[in-house]
């Protein structure tokens, strides 16, 4: 199958490992994996702010560039849900019916990690590899907007050595929200301070994610508290084999980037 993979903003910026375990990951498991070097931001960012015109010519761009693809693959729930659920919207809205209905036809085709593995590709179990004690998080979009369910759960369950423990209120979400971490900190502060602890109680060495935005916001404030838990991305994991030591997400990076508050 060929695959093209679209990075994200925060994964180029700040994790570009990320984007390299998944096109690691899906060339093991045999699949064509491309990175086209013509791709942008999704405009999720501009639309969720208010700035649909401005998010146009990214929707653009976008389809000009996933066209043709038999799937396209998002290390992100957020940039997924923005793709299938906001750009033929947005086309629509300044009367482009043509860009609309190829929207429509690149976001059938587009898939967050987890499902592309699970329901495209078939398979759980990927030949992983991470003997360490994980706890999971569910991200807002990937929970509430696309509907993955236990998917990611299947996944980490079928890795070799790893310790998978149940989150306490996982379902709250992080406080992250984009910008609203920024417009509400306070607010995004005590509910950051909600899932760390729940994090803390189940003596997990690692939490993990489909999302880098969601990584860097509580991999900052487990850094700051020096708690000595790592986050990294559900790709990151699902990569690791017995010859990989993968590195943090939430490094240096999550600790200057992460919600001030």
């Amino acid at each position: 199958m060929k695959i093209a993979l679209f990075v994200s903003c925060l994964v180029d910026g700040l994790y570009p490992q990320v984007g390299q375990a998944t096109v690691r990951l899906l060339r093991r498991l045999g699949h064509d994996v491309e990175v086209p070097s013509s791709q942008t931001c999704c405009g999720q960012m501009h639309v969720n702010t208010g700035y649909p015109r401005e998010a146009l010519p990214l929707v653009r761009n976008h389809v000009d560039t996933f066209a043709g693809y038999d799937a396209i693959v998002v290390p992100s729930g957020s940039c997924t849900g923005a793709i299938r659920h906001q750009h033929a919207d947005v086309a629509r809205q300044f009367g482009d019916e043509a860009l609309a209905e190829r929207a429509e036809q690149v976001a059938e085709h587009t898939y967050e990690l987890s499902e592309l593995l699970v329901d495209v590709l078939g398979v759980t179990d990927v030949g992983a590899s991470f003997p360490h004690r994980v706890t999971y998080h569910p991200t807002c979009h990937s929970l509430r907007l696309l509907g993955v369910g236990d998917r990611p759960l299947r996944l980490l369950r079928a890795v070799r050595g790893l310790d998978l423990v149940e989150l306490p209120a996982a379902e709250q979400c992080c406080g992250f929200g984009g910008t609203f971490a920024l417009k509400n900190p306070d607010v995004s502060t005590a509910m950051l301070a909600d899932k760390m602890a729940g994090i803390l109680t189940t003596r997990a060495e690692v939490a993990t994610a489909g999302d880098a935005s969601c990584l860097m916001h509580i991999g900052g404030g487990l850094s700051r508290l020096r708690s000595g838990v790592r986050t990294l991305h559900l790709a990151e994991i699902l990569a690791s084999t017995e010859q990989d030591a993968p590195a943090t997400t939430a490094g240096a990076a999550a600790a200057t980037t992460g919600a001030r508050s």
